[in-house]
């Protein structure tokens, strides 16, 4: 029964990474996506902007 034991968080854990996958993946796009990628582009353009010392 040792091999149950040690089979047993990685699997878990695979699972749970699915699910985290799944749910990156579902939640991209819809309603908002117009407004995250100006989000995106605008705080990209400003860290292009910024002056470096």
């Amino acid at each position: 029964m040792q091999y149950v034991s040690a089979i047993v968080p990685p699997l878990v854990m695979a699972i749970g990474f699915g699910f985290l996958v799944r749910a990156i993946i579902r939640s991209q796009g819809g309603a908002q996506k117009g407004k995250e990628d100006a989000a995106a582009e605008a705080m990209a353009r400003s860290a292009a902007a910024a002056p470096t010392e």
